[in-house]
């Protein structure tokens, strides 16, 4: 990483929640570009920026691509489980784009008919069991049983078309991605080209270069490289990097 960063005094937690991958905070020091990096997850953003507040539901992302940070900013962000789905605004229509939420008043949104207070880093799981109560948010069990290789009644077909409509993409894809976060994650910690090519499941180092120019948007070199690292979007990998 370069020694300014655009991004600063990012925090990040995993949640008592299941239908939660983790929750981060965020804020900026300067304004600059950044890569986003690919994500099978999608997630909700609250951003305040310059004294306004606003939601997002950001989907899945299935490339690298560049973004732009303003200063001054402050971001929470909520990285649901994959097979975590909203009836109402299915995954699968928000697979690289966003949708902002309509604010309802100075603190408060608009979500599927109803005003909603904006949650905070402290009370987001009370936030997130309410829209479970509610029923806007859900976990589909087909999905969840092919993300654990457990066997069920439908067919390998039907598994399929779920797993996409639910969460946007192909098991394939997410395997892809979540491949290339592990790596990134790895990399950034300082780990050697050849170790992340074993660690991560690589055929090899072209195999992994190319997969990661692909949904990171640089090369293993660079993002070991001080000087040539860019600056990243928040990779989140509780629970996978010792």
């Amino acid at each position: 990483m370069s020694d300014k960063s655009v991004i600063i005094d990012v925090d990040a937690r995993p949640s008592d929640s299941p239908y939660v991958e983790s929750v981060w905070r965020s804020r900026s020091e300067a304004d600059g570009e950044f890569l986003s990096v690919a994500a099978s997850n999608w997630e909700m953003v609250i951003t305040e920026l310059e004294g306004n507040i606003h939601l997002t539901v950001r989907g899945p992302e299935t490339q690298s691509k560049p973004a732009y940070c303003p200063p001054a900013g402050e971001w929470l962000g909520v990285i649901f489980r994959l097979g975590t789905y909203m009836p109402h605004l299915p995954t699968v229509k928000l697979v690289d784009d966003e949708v902002n939420l309509a604010r309802a008043g100075d603190h408060t949104f608009w979500l599927h008919g109803a005003a909603w207070e904006f949650p905070t880093y402290e009370n987001v799981d009370t936030f997130i069991a309410k829209l479970v109560r509610e029923g806007l948010l859900e976990q589909d069990q087909v999905v969840a049983a092919a993300l654990d290789q457990h066997a069920n009644d439908l067919s390998l077909r039907s598994i399929q078309r779920r797993f996409r409509h639910v969460t946007g993409l192909t098991q394939g894809q997410v395997s892809q991605i979540e491949r290339a976060r592990l790596a990134v994650a790895l990399l950034q910690q300082g780990v050697a080209i050849l170790d992340v090519v074993d660690r991560a499941g690589y055929a090899d180092q072209p195999h992994l270069t190319r997969s990661l120019k692909r949904f990171a948007g640089q090369t293993p070199a660079q993002i070991l490289s001080p000087e040539l690292a860019k600056e990243m979007s928040y990779v989140s990998m509780l629970g996978l990097v010792e």
